[in-house]
């Protein structure tokens, strides 16, 4: 076997250990990784197909080649999305999990969901309201 033929079996492993990853975890987190590890294996996919079309005798596909990078690049700004998403329902709920119930954590005793940025409740970014000395009045 050569080297290509090799590059393709390890990119169709890896998009098989990341789909599986994908469906079968609960973890948010797990899933992002999942979801990089399928990634990763189409992209070596793709560039074991190229690489033997070379191999062949054919010219290297430089569209190929762009899908790739730009793939990449997609790939990881879906990433930087997902982990602010994630941070973010950490915050919320107190639990990085979608399961039902972590989900639960996010109701208060009354039944009602709560969120961080009710409108009842002052932001905890927000900085205290300024007070005016010679009239005690609220700014």
């Amino acid at each position: 076997m050569n080297s290509a033929t090799w590059y393709g079996l390890v990119g169709a492993a890896l998009a098989g250990i990341g789909l599986y990853g994908l469906i079968v975890q609960h973890h948010v987190l797990r899933k992002i990784l999942s979801f990089n590890l399928l990634g990763a294996g189409v992209f070596l996919l793709a560039g074991a197909v190229a690489r033997r079309g070379a191999a062949a005798g054919l010219p290297g596909d430089p569209v190929l080649q762009g899908l790739v990078i730009t793939g990449i690049i997609v790939a990881f700004a879906a990433t930087v999305l997902a982990v602010t998403l994630l941070l973010r329902l950490g915050q919320a709920t107190g639990s990085a999990s979608l399961s039902p119930r972590a989900l639960d954590g996010a109701t208060s005793s009354d039944g009602e969901t709560k969120t961080s940025l009710d409108a009842n409740e002052a932001s905890p970014r927000a900085p205290p309201a300024a007070t005016d000395p010679r009239d005690g009045a609220t700014h």
